[in-house]
């Protein structure tokens, strides 16, 4: 297929997850209670953005708006519950690209497909992910630590948060964008993953600078590069991933979709609130300080960006030879 036909067929798989019916209830919506889904458990960072998020939805809609965590299975537990529900508004998805993009390629026994059992509604947050050291590896760049990796392959410890996860699929691509090859060791989480990380059990990793930020300015932890395309405010000093290996980047995206069918008017609604809360000063704050940036777009436009990370993903997977957890 030629590039422009993949890019056309991206576009088209973008469209149909935008297929939806009008119901007579859209006009009335919202009337009760909203639930919205997360993938994962209390108190992690995708948690934390969602119920700032719930917070202020509910203000704009004059209807609550609940959390309900269902964790597992690299979130497809929290996603095929939504792809079951009455396409109706009420029940929401709060989705990181790892539920929708990065799973579905790893497990040959999905309960869902992304791009046909969901409607797009906004992305919500980028978060900034970065290279992370023990302060006791000689390694100051991706660079230095890229050389140390060519001059003994296969010997440098680097720490990921479980098979198939985000900060694994990124150390894939780092691998295969700059030609070196580490000694994966998974673990079940970020905690578990940081501890061992602290305590020198293993060198390298790629975590979430929410995470990780305050290791970071403690000096617990040397920041080598951030996977954006762009250097984090955060940490402006540090640089990309980009700047040693053209071309890498690798977002831990959020964002938000609901079932197939979903009225339009209700997803345009949906969407028209959520921008007016990612505009908010307050919400940028909260969301800043724990290395995050809230993102605004059409569901056009992130049914886009969800075709053309799962492509992406699915390349990386298939490269690695990954499996799910």
């Amino acid at each position: 297929m030629t590039l422009f036909g993949r890019r056309f067929a991206a576009v088209a798989i973008a469209a149909c997850w935008l297929v939806a019916t009008a119901p007579a209830q859209a006009q009335t919506y919202p009337a009760r209670t909203i639930k919205m889904v997360i993938a994962f458990p209390p108190g992690g960072p995708t948690d934390f953005v969602g119920r700032l998020l719930a917070d202020k939805l509910k203000e704009l809609l004059g209807q609550s708006v609940i959390i309900e965590n269902k964790a597992g299975a690299n979130g497809a537990i929290g996603a095929d519950a939504v792809a079951k529900s009455e396409p109706d508004g009420y029940t929401l998805f709060f989705t990181t690209v790892g539920a929708v993009a990065i799973t579905p390629n790893l497990r040959n026994d999905m309960p869902y497909d992304t791009l046909r059992d969901f409607a797009p509604v906004s992305l919500v947050v980028n978060n900034t992910t970065v290279l992370v050291v023990s302060p006791t590896l000689p390694a100051s760049s991706a660079k230095d630590l890229a050389a140390m990796a060519k001059a003994k392959p296969e010997t440098l410890p680097f720490a990921s948060t479980g098979l198939g996860s985000m900060p694994h699929l990124a150390l894939e691509l780092y691998q295969a964008s700059a030609g070196v090859k580490f000694v994966h060791v998974p673990y079940r989480g970020a905690a578990p993953a940081l501890t061992d990380l602290l305590g020198g059990q293993v060198q390298v990793m790629f975590d979430n600078l929410p995470t990780s930020i305050e290791y970071i300015r403690a000096g617990k932890l040397r920041p080598l590069a951030v996977t954006s395309a762009t250097r984090s405010e955060l940490l402006p000093e540090v640089p990309t991933v980009a700047d040693f290996v053209p071309g890498y980047e690798s977002s831990a995206w959020y964002g938000v979709g609901a079932p197939k069918n979903t009225p339009v008017e209700i997803i345009d609604r949906l969407n028209k609130e959520i921008n007016a809360v990612l505009a908010d000063p307050r919400m940028k704050a909260r969301v800043a300080d724990m290395g995050a940036t809230l993102v605004a777009g059409s569901p056009a436009e992130f049914g886009k960006l969800v075709a053309d990370e799962t492509e992406k993903w699915g390349k990386v997977v298939k490269f690695a030879g990954a499996k799910a957890d």
